[in-house]
C-alpha cells in the first residue's frame, strides 16, 4: 500500500534517516517547518507504518562482530509451511541481521555479524547442519565493506 508523501513528509523522512536522534526543535529547524508540524507529522509517518523504529548504528568492529557473513540458503522443500519454519528459526538468531526470500537461485539470502570464524561456524552448525530441511549453504565473508547505507530514497 502506498501512502502519499508530501513534500514535507519527504524532508522529514529524510533528515530523520540522516540523524533521528535531533531533537524535535532541531529537526524543524533543519526541514524549515514549525515544531508542532513536525511532531504531528512524525506522530502520524509513524502510526502509517511508514517510520518502523529508531535505531543507532553500531561499528561492529567496536563490539567484537568483525566478520560479516552473506549467506545462500537453499531448503530441500521449498512449500511455505518450511520457508515460514526456517524464517521462524532465523528470527531467533540474534547474529543474522538481515534475513529475504529470494528467487529465482537460492531459497534465501541472509546477513549475518559474527565475531570470527569460530563464531560463524557455531552459527552455521546451528542454523543450517542441525537442520534436515537444509539442502545448501554457501557463505561470501565480507573482506571490505565499500559502502553501507540505512536510508532510503524518499
Amino acid at each position: 500500500m502506498n501512502i502519499f508523501l508530501d513534500a514535507l513528509d519527504r524532508r522529514i523522512l529524510n533528515a530523520l534517516q540522516q540523524d533521528a536522534s535531533q531533537t524535535n526543535q532541531q529537526l524543524a529547524a533543519s526541514i524549515h517547518a514549525s515544531a508542532p508540524t513536525c511532531l504531528r507529522r512524525v506522530k502520524r509517518l509513524t502510526e502509517l507504518g511508514v517510520i518502523v523504529r529508531q535505531v543507532a548504528i553500531v561499528a561492529p568492529e567496536k563490539v567484537g562482530a568483525g566478520l560479516t557473513a552473506l549467506v545462500e540458503v537453499t531448503l530441500d522443500h521449498q512449500g511455505d509451511e518450511y520457508q515460514v519454519a526456517f524464517e521462524a528459526l532465523i528470527a531467533k538468531e540474534a547474529s543474522v541481521l538481515q534475513c529475504y526470500r529470494v528467487s529465482p537461485g537460492p531459497d534465501f539470502v541472509m546477513v549475518a555479524q559474527v565475531a570470527d570464524m569460530a563464531a560463524y561456524h557455531a552459527l552455521a552448525h546451528r542454523l543450517f547442519a542441525a537442520q534436515k530441511n537444509v539442502r545448501n549453504v554457501k557463505t561470501y565473508f565480507s573482506i571490505l565493506r565499500s559502502k553501507f547505507e540505512t536510508s532510503i530514497a524518499v
